[in-house]
Order: C-alpha cells, then sequence, then structure tokens
C-alpha cells in the first residue's frame, strides 16, 4: 500500500475534549447520574496495627437516613478468588471486612451507607472502634529487610578494591503521594448478578478482573465504565479497597451506592512512591571510565503484599562498565501498599546514579556531560541487544547549546546574582519502552464518518486526541468526522494506562484497525466497476479528506460516502490489534533524555528557587507536539516537586501521616514554576511498534530531581543525598 498522507499526526492540535473539560461536560467518576443513588463513607482505623476488639455502630445506626452500617461482623464472607489479568496480586490482598486485624493506619474497618452525603458523614462520626493495639514498624530504617533480588556481571566488589578513584555514597529519597486533582471515587450498581461500577481507574479491564474475582463473578458480569480521570500518576492502576466497599455496600444495600474518598483518605490507601535507602559504590579511572559499581536498595513495601518496581534496570544499562552487582531488598512494613508513581524505579535511580555522576565528575576534574560521553555503552551490557535508538550524545549536544551550558563555572560558589548563589546542573534519564498487546474497533459509516473504540483511560495526557489523530491519518478523514471512544470495559481490551505505554500498544492496534478499514474500502473501489478507480492496482490508492483517489493523480477518485451508497453498504468495521513479537526481543528499547537546571539559593536562608529547566528527548515520533508539551512541562513540574517539596511524613507511633492533606504535603504551584522548555529529537523507533513511538509520560519526570540537585551542588557546594532538599540541609 502506497503510504497514507499525514495531516493530523505530528500536527500541533487542540484537544479534542477540551470543550467538554472547560464547560464541565466532562463526566468524572462521581458526577455520573445514576437514579436511586445513596451515599457510602468508609469509617478508618485509628492505629497502626492491632486487632478490632469492639465496634459500637448503634448511634450511627439511630441516625435518621442511615441505612446499614457494615463492617467484619455482619458482612458476608467473599470468595476473593484468583483471576488471570487482574490488577491486584493474587494471594495476598487486603480484604476488607473479612476479619478483625488491622494492618495499617487509616484501613477501612467500616462502612456506613445513608440516603444522603451529610448522613452517611455523620454515621461515620458517631461509629466507636475499640482496638487492642500492637506499635507498628513503619521505619524503613529500623525495619528487617527480606531477601534480596540480584543482579550481577563481572566480579564488581575485586574491581571496586582496585579501582583507582572510588565513590562510597548512600541517599534517602523521601515516600510520595501521587495527589491528583481528582479523588478516587465509585458508583456501584447491581442489576441482579450483574455489577455496574463508574469508577476512577487506569485500567477499566483490570478493575473489571479484580471486582470478578472479589465476588466470584464471570469477567463479563462486570462492567467497568471510567471516560475521564481527573490525573492518576499511577494512583489509579489497580483495584483499592474502597472500590470492593461500594460494590459489597451496593448489594447488601440492594442500591447504588456513590463512595468519593476524602483528600485525607486518598493518603490511607490508594498507593504512594516508596521510600528508598540506596547505596551506591562507584568506581573508575582516572579519566572517568566507570570499571564497577554496587548498587544496595532497600525499598518499603506492605507486609501483606509485595511491591517491586523496575528500580534495577538503569544501573545495568545506562553506562558502560563490566563489572556491575546489585542487590535490592524489600522491607516489609505496617503501611498499606505502595503503587507505581511517574516514572516508577527510574526515577528512584536517576536520582542516586545521576548524582553520583555529577559527584565522580568533580572530583576528577571532568565536565559532567563529557565523563557521561566517554561512558556510553555500544550496547545494552545487561542482556547483550543492540538498542533500537540511543542518542544520548546527541539530547547532550542540543540541550547544552540550548542551555548555554558553556557559560556554567565548575567552582562552585563562584557564580552570584545579590544575596543568590547560581547554580547549573544535568543529568541523563532513561526509561524503558512498554509494549502490550491491545485491541481496537473502527468503523467507518455510509455517512464519511467513523467511530473508534478501545477500553483505554485518559488521566490527562490526551489519549482522545492522540487515538483521533492516529485513525484520522489512517482513514484519511478530517479529524472532526472521526469520533474515538474510551474507558469502557465494553470496548476491546487494552493494557494499564500507565508506563508510558499507551500510545505504542492502543495507538498500534488502532492503526491496525483503521488500516483495516480504509483496504476494505479499496478493495471494494478497485473491484466495482462503476468505480472511477476500477482495475487499479490497491497500492496505488490512497485516501484524503475522505476521497479515495490515485496517489499522484487526485482527479481520479471518489469519496468514501459514493462508494457505500452504491454498494448498499451501511458501513464498512474491523477489529484491529498489536502486540510485541513473540519470542526473545531483538533489541533493547528504552527512551532517553538529558535534563538541564538553573537553580538560586538564598546564602543567609538556604532557600531554593529553580529558576529554568531544560528537558530534550530522545522518544520517537512524536506525535501530538502540543500534548507532549503538555507531558514534559507537567513532568518537569513533578520533578520539580519530588525535588524541593514533597514529602510524606509518618508518626511512626501509631504509623498515622502527619500531613495527609495539600495544607501540609507542598506540591509546586504557579509561583514555582520558572521558565521550562522541551525539545523532541526527530526521528521514529519502528522496531518498537508499527507507529515508532516510544513513550513520553515517564520520561519526561526522570533525570529533573537530580539536575536540581546537581545544580544546587554547583551553586552552594554542599551535596545533596537525600530528598527533598530542604532549607536545613543547605544551612
Amino acid at each position: 500500500m502506497s503510504p497514507q498522507p499525514q495531516a493530523a499526526v505530528g500536527a500541533p492540535l487542540s484537544r479534542v475534549d477540551g470543550r467538554l473539560k472547560v464547560t464541565g461536560k466532562a463526566l468524572y467518576a462521581a458526577e455520573h447520574e445514576v437514579d436511586g443513588v445513596v451515599h457510602a463513607v468508609v469509617v478508618d482505623a485509628g492505629i497502626g496495627k492491632g486487632r478490632i476488639t469492639s465496634l459500637d455502630t448503634r448511634a450511627a445506626e439511630a441516625l435518621p437516613g442511615v441505612l446499614r452500617v457494615i463492617s467484619h461482623r455482619n458482612a458476608p464472607k467473599l470468595p476473593y478468588r484468583d483471576n488471570a489479568g487482574s490488577n491486584n496480586p493474587p494471594g495476598r490482598r487486603l480484604r476488607v471486612f473479612q476479619d478483625d486485624q488491622v494492618r495499617f493506619h487509616g484501613q477501612p474497618v467500616a462502612v456506613v451507607v445513608a440516603t444522603t452525603l451529610e448522613a452517611a458523614q455523620h454515621g461515620a462520626s458517631l461509629v466507636r472502634v475499640g482496638y487492642d493495639a500492637e506499635r507498628p514498624s513503619t521505619d524503613l530504617t529500623a525495619a528487617e529487610p527480606g531477601e534480596p533480588t540480584t543482579y550481577a556481571r563481572g566480579d564488581a566488589d575485586a574491581a571496586l578494591r582496585s579501582a583507582a578513584v572510588r565513590l562510597d555514597l548512600t541517599y534517602r529519597t523521601a515516600r510520595n503521594h501521587h495527589n491528583p486533582m481528582e479523588p478516587h471515587a465509585t458508583i456501584a450498581r447491581w442489576d441482579g448478578d450483574r455489577l455496574t461500577v463508574w469508577d476512577k481507574t487506569q485500567w477499566v479491564v483490570g478493575t473489571q478482573t479484580e471486582l470478578a474475582a472479589v465476588f466470584g463473578l464471570e469477567t463479563d458480569a462486570v462492567r467497568v465504565i471510567s471516560p475521564f480521570v481527573g490525573g492518576g500518576f499511577g494512583t489509579a492502576l489497580r483495584c483499592w479497597p474502597h472500590v470492593v466497599v461500594a460494590a459489597l455496600a451496593a448489594r447488601e444495600t440492594k442500591r447504588p451506592v456513590k463512595l468519593v474518598l476524602s483528600r485525607k483518605q486518598m493518603y490511607l490507601g490508594t498507593g504512594f512512591r516508596p521510600s528508598y535507602a540506596y547505596r551506591l559504590r562507584l568506581g573508575s579511572d582516572r579519566r572517568g571510565r566507570l570499571t564497577a559499581a554496587v548498587h544496595e536498595m532497600a525499598a518499603e513495601t506492605s507486609t501483606y503484599e509485595q511491591f517491586t518496581e523496575a528500580v534495577m534496570a538503569a544501573g545495568q544499562m545506562l553506562y558502560s562498565m563490566p563489572h556491575v552487582r546489585q542487590a535490592y531488598r524489600l522491607v516489609p512494613l505496617d503501611l498499606p501498599t505502595p503503587l507505581y508513581m511517574r516514572g516508577p524505579g527510574f526515577q528512584t535511580a536517576s536520582f542516586v546514579i545521576e548524582s553520583a555522576m555529577d559527584e565522580l565528575a568533580h572530583k576528577l576534574g571532568i565536565d559532567p556531560i563529557e565523563l557521561r560521553r566517554r561512558n556510553e555503552p555500544d550496547e545494552d551490557e545487561s542482556n547483550g541487544l543492540p538498542f533500537s535508538t540511543r542518542r544520548l550524545r546527541e539530547c547532550y549536544t542540543v540541550g547544552a547549546r540550548e542551555f548555554g551550558w558553556h557559560r556554567r563555572s565548575p567552582e562552585p560558589r563562584s557564580t552570584r546574582d545579590g544575596d543568590w548563589l547560581i547554580g547549573r546542573g544535568m543529568a541523563a534519564g532513561v526509561y524503558d519502552t512498554a509494549r502490550f498487546p491491545a485491541q481496537a474497533r473502527a468503523r467507518l459509516d455510509a455517512d464519511g464518518t467513523a467511530l473508534v473504540e478501545a477500553a483505554a483511560t485518559d488521566m490527562g495526557p490526551g489519549t482522545y486526541t492522540s487515538q483521533t489523530q492516529v485513525a484520522a491519518d489512517a482513514l484519511g478523514l478530517a479529524m472532526r468526522t472521526v469520533t474515538f471512544r474510551l474507558g469502557d470495559s465494553l470496548y476491546p481490551p487494552t493494557p494499564p494506562h500507565g508506563g508510558s505505554m499507551t500510545m505504542a500498544s492502543v495507538g498500534s492496534a488502532v492503526l491496525d484497525a483503521c488500516n483495516q478499514v480504509r483496504r476494505q474500502a479499496i478493495k471494494l473501489a478497485i473491484e466495482d466497476r462503476d468505480s472511477p478507480l476500477y482495475g487499479v492496482r490497491a497500492d496505488a490508492v490512497v485516501v484524503r479528506g475522505g476521497r479515495l483517489h490515485v496517489q499522484g493523480n487526485p482527479a481520479r477518485g471518489e469519496t468514501y460516502q459514493r462508494l457505500l451508497a452504491r454498494n448498499d453498504r451501511t458501513h464498512l468495521e474491523a477489529d484491529g490489534s498489536f502486540a510485541p513479537p513473540s519470542g526473545p526481543e531483538r533489541h533493547s528499547f528504552y527512551g532517553y533524555n538529558a535534563t538541564f537546571a538553573e537553580v538560586a539559593v538564598d546564602a543567609t536562608l538556604g532557600l531554593v528557587r529553580v529558576r529554568r529547566v531544560l528537558g530534550v528527548y530522545d522518544a520517537g515520533r512524536i506525535v501530538s507536539p502540543k500534548l507532549a508539551d503538555s507531558q514534559a512541562l507537567g513532568g518537569i513540574v513533578g520533578g520539580i516537586g519530588t525535588a524541593l517539596l514533597e514529602h510524606t511524613v509518618t508518626d511512626h507511633r501509631d504509623g498515622r501521616i502527619v500531613n495527609a492533606n495539600l495544607a501540609d504535603y507542598l506540591v509546586p504551584v504557579n509561583a514555582d514554576i520558572p521558565d521550562l522548555k522541551a525539545i523532541y529529537l526527530d526521528g521514529e523507533d519502528r522496531q518498537a511498534d508499527p507507529l515508532g513511538v516510544k513513550g513520553l509520560g515517564e520520561l519526561v519526570m526522570i533525570g529533573v530531581a537530580p539536575a536540581i540537585a546537581n545544580a544546587v551542588f554547583n551553586a552552594t557546594g554542599r551535596r545533596i543525598r537525600e530528598l527533598p532538599i530542604t532549607a536545613e540541609a543547605l544551612l
């Protein structure tokens, strides 16, 4: 087939759902109108570990409007069978209201269901719970780690002993919470033995499968609807206990139930980026060629589940070195289970590795970019595979030029602006190019419009828009004539909306479905004696503006409408799919970036202000530059938060989160955001997927925190090995 004209992909188009959002017509989980809905409020455990000894619900049950108070005392036993495809780990889930055990502070211990939200809230405040409390274990540094996950090549310990230059560094990163604007919310309704939920989720298929597992249903007996998600950052990648509570309450009361978590409850059981204690020992020769690294990592998990993330990968492949040893240990604590948060694993590893590289560069008197160039690998040394694409050198070159890196003084505390110390730093970033099986359905109607459906999600990156762009070009239609639907488990299944996999996976499935429909139309035309395209080779026909024509001869052709009408066809339809090639990978797939930051530090007060940040990205083909900028600038803002502000504080006496609100858990606001710029290298990665994309949403946050930390060192001469960077650390 001749290549289709690309009018939409690559164009800086505005969001197709933008008007719905700014006019309030985009419906989020709690906003759907469901007849007869009642309200549920969760009662949270007031201890961090122990057993419930009493539960007095009489005052709540006597309150006008209260329909039911459900707890472990009266809840039915649920099957919690293990279903393949669930977005929760099998076997060791938190089984709500199934026993009297309290495993973390804030665990749901009861739910009050009432005819009004106010009655449910008041009723929840009247429930009295007695406990046999134990002191919880919530301190990463004071608990016993489990057995390690390990990796090794060469003999890192021996190589370190003989290295000409050695660093032995220990880093700490704080626990971070996702804090999306939209709180978690679920509306659940039963129709006989069939369950429908309107939920804030980044994976409708995973939530569908999990609810089926919990309630012992066939998967198709559960429908999950989630057309709009008001931010996620990973927090909605699994089916949390409150979703089960809403469904259980609806079944027990025989009424549709709405359950919306409070902002405080968002800190109590919907995931977080775990805290790490990370020791890195690094060896090199005196010219800066890395010889060995030993990574020893300890990370939080819960006592009832094991949460792991890809914290080891960057240390295995980002830089060339013959000797590497890693040990990744989980520390079971009396906390809720952590979850993926933007740039999971790679974000933490990036701070450690890139801070250490900057320290090594300073020790050797080598420019930080030059040190990285000297250690660029020719292949992925963790598996011996060639990189599908790797353009870090170009990221460095473009970034240094655009940022004005040559104006940076390598001597700390040498640049001032009045009372402010000025520093510049940089860091490299890497993130896995994830691709998973996905399906989509496309239909071209006789009026020349198209409908495309997939059970994907859009938590903000612009899935509606980017998938419409792909579909429009594949079908040869204008954007306004294509409708893309998502967020419903009735649509063809897709993988989670996370890990930067949506464009590569869902986009490739959409491309396949739309290509099939276009080919059906071309075949119909070239076999139709009444068509101007009769007898033309199929590979010589393209479609533009809804009109099929011979490539290079636009006058010879006809519209979809005329073709379908003449052939008495109401529509053409096809199911598309995408899956990475089976068998071992033949390439190593990653996206890359170089991030540059300039900071000002008050010489007296130690206050850090970010002045500007530049990111340069090797992210394959950019489907939508406008959406890409939204992703990149948002990721940089998130990185500023990680570097300077975000820190979940726990009272280790009882496991209570001290700053479970947006007044005390600090995130960047407009006044914190300086001059931000993103640059995308031209190119594509056809080895990864048919669209040539690598994924962007995770990559853009990685490298920001170490670039800022390195800039702070350049400004002050003070090394930062713990996040967030506080004024106290700089005084």
